[in-house]
């Protein structure tokens, strides 16, 4: 595997089976690889590994390697996430501009619909920056200032360097498709 062409909406070890992936796991937390363990837990996310396995892979992980897990690697079991990469992935990008989708993961534990929502924007900030400006209080959507989490890049890694009208139509367009879904949505306008 190419690390640096192997993006998680790609799934480059969908074809191994679950021993092999544990065990390539296990040489990427020896190896302090978190690229490599971050694909290995991808997968077995996507093929909706228990809930407290990703945890405590996710935990290993974060422990072993935290200077090269990527960030499009959660850093807490989101139930719904393969749905957000199989929705997000009926949204391609035509051309190039400046401007980025990007998710944020939304605390929503207080809720019966909880515990968790997403936010959906659009953005000439990387995805990350746009996140930080939120929890700064700068043109701050108030879900994100007050239950903000984190971003979750992976679904939304080829929804990068759009232009700006195409941005802002693959943002309704992409929170309107995971309302649908029955995911609590934010965003997205």
């Amino acid at each position: 595997m190419r690390k640096a062409a192997a993006t998680p909406g790609r799934r480059p070890l969908r074809a191994l089976g679950r021993e092999e992936l544990l065990a390539r796991l296990e040489a990427a937390l020896l190896e302090r690889d978190g690229v490599a363990g971050a694909h290995c837990i991808h997968e077995l996310w996507m093929r909706h590994e228990p809930p407290m396995n990703i945890e405590r892979l996710l935990g290993l992980l974060w422990r072993a390697a935290p200077e090269s897990v990527p960030a499009w690697l959660p850093m807490r079991y989101v139930e719904w996430l393969s749905l957000v990469y199989d929705v997000a992935a009926r949204f391609t990008r035509r051309g190039r501009g400046r401007s980025n989708i990007y998710l944020v993961l939304l605390d929503y534990e207080d809720s019966p619909r909880g515990p968790y929502g997403v936010y959906v924007g659009a953005t000439d900030y990387t995805p990350a920056e746009r996140f930080d400006q939120h929890k700064a209080g700068i043109r701050a959507a108030g879900s994100v200032l007050k239950r903000g989490l984190e971003v979750l890049a992976g679904p939304v890694l080829h929804l990068q360097g759009l232009t700006r009208a195409q941005a802002e139509e693959i943002e309704e367009g992409l929170a309107e498709a995971l309302r649908e879904e029955g995911l609590l949505v934010q965003g997205g306008h």
